[in-house]
């Protein structure tokens, strides 16, 4: 009897605090802003379950054991996997970044008509301190133009770091990437490339290596990293891993501090979405 009282009320005020931060994201941010019917959802669903679990307790003979055992039983199930991906994501965003690391792949975000936003300032932000640590550092800049877009996110990356002062030398635009995947994909091929390219010029015409600062392409293995929003490094790092980045390195930027809880309940619903399509 406790627990079917204590149950009501969670799940009566966790709808109440849903329905809350969806009207907060609203007023915040818009209507446009992504996933956010999430929050309608699943103050509904937990409106629900408060209902049920005090109609069960008044009603105890009218309600099945087949019909409220798989409905807690999923239910159960279903916030064991939430919480699991979340700890995940949220161990991602406080992980540890690594000073002098050869390339930095920096994930590009939304190019609005009157600028770049928030999301990607930040990222852009955190790649200018980490390249004052670490000068020998490239930056890939990686993102594509969305139908929406007036430039692709690489060039809007590259004029900002410009601006702050960042080295053109530094700086290796990829604009074609649309997904968090082709980011990786496409930033692993630039590297690659340039890594070769080094390799080249390092030889002589008989094949053998000529002395100099590119003998070490041949002596250790490239340090990767990847710099995007902290809610998205594990995810980003995963991916990374799948396609043989095994000891690249996650670099969190800065969230918005209000959008941080449903962005990363929108990274949860994206882990699981890439982890049923093998991409990590």
């Amino acid at each position: 009897m406790g627990g079917d009282i204590m149950l009501t009320w969670i799940a009566g005020i966790g709808a109440a605090l849903c329905l809350v931060y969806y009207i907060v994201i609203v007023v915040y941010a818009g209507f446009s802003v992504s996933f956010s019917w999430f929050w309608l959802l699943a103050a509904g669903f937990l409106a629900f379950l408060s209902w049920g679990s005090r109609y069960c307790r008044l009603h105890p003979r009218q309600v099945p054991m087949w019909v409220t055992v798989p409905v807690m039983t999923l239910t159960a199930a279903a916030l064991a996997v939430f919480f699991v991906t979340e700890a995940c994501v949220f161990a991602g965003a406080v992980s540890a970044e690594k000073p002098g690391l050869d390339y930095v792949i920096v994930l590009g975000a939304k190019v609005h008509e009157r600028g770049i936003s928030n999301s990607l300032r930040m990222r852009l932000d955190k790649a200018v301190e980490y390249s004052r640590i670490s000068p020998g550092t490239v930056l890939i800049l990686s993102g594509g133009q969305g139908a929406d877009e007036p430039m692709t996110e690489a060039q809007a990356m590259y004029q900002y770091l410009l601006d702050q002062g960042v080295s053109p030398t530094r700086l290796v635009m990829e604009p074609v990437s649309s997904s968090t995947v082709e980011n990786i994909a496409y930033s692993q091929l630039i590297i690659r490339q340039t890594e070769q390219s080094k390799r080249d010029m390092a030889r002589k015409d008989d094949g053998s290596v000529a002395p100099g600062p590119y003998l070490q392409v041949e002596e250790k293995p490239v340090q990767i990293g990847i710099l995007t929003s902290s809610y998205h490094v594990f995810r980003a790092g995963m991916i990374a891993k799948k396609r043989g980045m095994e000891d690249v390195c996650g670099i969190a930027a800065h969230s918005d501090p209000i959008l941080f809880l449903h962005l990363c309940v929108r990274e949860c619903a994206a882990v699981l979405k890439d982890r049923l399509m093998g991409n990590m």
